[in-house]
């Protein structure tokens, strides 16, 4: 009987530590965005004076506006081909991005993979 309980206990602990174990390789594999963290790594090195300041630059910078980019500047992100393009420029003007999923211009899964590389600046 006592065998039984041990081999129960054990089969027990194996089915509560198998997720716990497929959990911690999902944050392994989240090394992607630390990827693009090198490049903005470099450009402090450029400008040493404002750290802070140089954070937000680059990230502005390489920001493409959905509101103003040509359909070359679109197609050339992830996912998004000459469609998809011409949708986004035929919905204008955006208010924020997150308006092209709201709008059924973009599906989420692609909207995902762009968010990070767009921006919607509005007119002032």
């Amino acid at each position: 009987m006592r065998s039984l309980s041990l081999a129960a206990l054990a089969t027990l602990s194996v089915l509560i530590t198998a997720p716990v174990l497929a959990q911690t390789t999902t944050p392994s594999t989240t090394t992607k965005p630390s990827t693009t963290s090198p490049a903005p790594a470099a450009t402090p090195e450029a400008k040493p004076g404002t750290p802070a300041a140089t954070t937000t630059a680059p990230s502005q910078a390489g920001l493409i506006d959905i509101n103003t980019a040509s359909k070359e500047q679109l197609d050339a992100l992830p996912q998004i081909g000459s469609a998809r393009a011409e949708a986004i420029i035929k919905g204008r003007p955006y208010k924020a991005k997150n308006e092209l999923v709201d709008r059924y211009i973009l599906p989420q899964n692609v909207y995902d993979a762009i968010k990070d590389k767009i921006i919607a600046r509005q007119k002032s």
